[in-house]
């Protein structure tokens, strides 16, 4: 029996997303508690402390700002465990060429409508983005993660997400398909030390982390979660895994070491969650995961937009602005991508 069905996966789907789009916006801000998603700054950190213990109308902002990336590794492991229920476990038996050709176009075809719309926005907005041409062909061809100094040229941020997939679609296929887990979890150990080695702040760091060695982690755990489920229907064992989770996460995030496991335990802190939620709370985030997607190409678009306007000091009037527009724009986005599939 899976440990997660299409419900709760969806479910945990679109509590990701509503942390990473939040995230996108309210890290931008003056005076918001800024992340440590590539590299880890003790500056950070204790920013969040202050903010904690002196809370003003922005709490809600400085912990969206610092722990809404999280999404991230959530979406990794969502896609490893989808990928095994879909092919590991199952008779289906599509050639490499095949596999990465298909999953190549279909992250293609929803990067490429928000690209679009992106650049023109873009253009005519201030502060538009200079773009060289190798720029906008890596973007294309989803390899700007491998190039050097990946945050100053992938513009809008969000989307080195593409490459990154790209990149543990191949790895998943080479490596992890249909092959025992010690493949998994040595690779998995392969890249924490890898990262590991690198300085807090250094930019080898920040480049091992744009690419599949700082996602494996999650990604990993996805694969065996399929692989090997948690018995997680009991609400007890549930509530207690979820507690214990959320202590682990904001514990784990203040020390440079113990920050590498982070995403063990939102991960755990997700699934044990939406295993608790009541069908009121459940329906609206399945829903939520429908359009994550498309959420997730779009919001770059509408953030441009109405960041100014919290920029100005209307801080709470321009992120309510984005959500709305975001989540409109969205439905548009998918419904335009349901007539396409049809």
């Amino acid at each position: 029996m899976p440990m997660l069905n299409r419900a709760e996966c969806a479910a945990l789907r679109g509590l990701a997303i509503i942390g990473i789009f939040l995230h996108n916006y309210c890290h931008w801000l003056p005076g918001i508690v800024r992340e440590n998603e590539y590299q880890f700054f003790q500056k950070n950190v204790d920013g969040l402390g202050r903010a904690i213990s002196n809370p003003d109308w922005l709490l809600p902002m400085h912990i969206v700002s610092f722990f809404g990336h999280y999404g991230v590794p959530v979406f990794l492991f969502l896609s490893a465990y989808g990928l095994e229920m879909k092919y590991g476990n199952s008779d289906r038996s599509d050639g490499i060429w095949s596999f990465l050709r298909k999953h190549f176009v279909k992250l293609f075809m929803m990067m490429i409508v928000g690209f679009a719309l992106f650049t023109m926005v873009d253009a005519i907005t201030p502060g538009a983005h200079h773009y060289k041409l190798l720029d906008v062909v890596s973007q294309l061809l989803m390899f700007n993660n491998v190039l050097p100094h990946p945050n100053r040229i992938i513009w809008p941020g969000p989307y080195w997400f593409f490459g990154l997939m790209m990149q543990l679609y191949i790895v998943y296929r080479l490596l992890f398909y249909r092959r025992h887990w010690g493949w998994t979890v040595a690779l998995v150990v392969v890249c924490m030390i890898v990262q590991m080695s690198c300085g807090p702040e250094s930019e080898a760091l920040n480049r091992w982390r744009y690419n599949c060695i700082g996602g494996m982690l999650p990604f990993g755990f996805g694969l065996l979660c399929a692989r090997f489920p948690m018995p997680l229907d009991n609400k007890l064992y549930s509530a207690l895994f979820t507690i214990i989770s959320a202590i682990f996460v904001f514990n784990e995030s203040m020390s440079y070491y113990s920050w590498f496991f982070v995403p063990v335990f939102i991960c755990s802190l997700g699934f044990s969650l939406v295993k608790l939620l009541p069908l009121w709370l459940l329906r609206p985030l399945e829903w939520m995961g429908g359009i994550s997607a498309a959420l997730f190409v779009c919001h770059p678009i509408t953030r441009k937009i109405f960041i100014p306007i919290s920029k100005q000091g209307d801080m709470y009037t321009g992120l309510l602005l984005y959500i709305v527009a975001s989540i409109v724009l969205a439905m548009m986005i998918e419904t335009f991508m349901s007539m396409k599939k049809k």
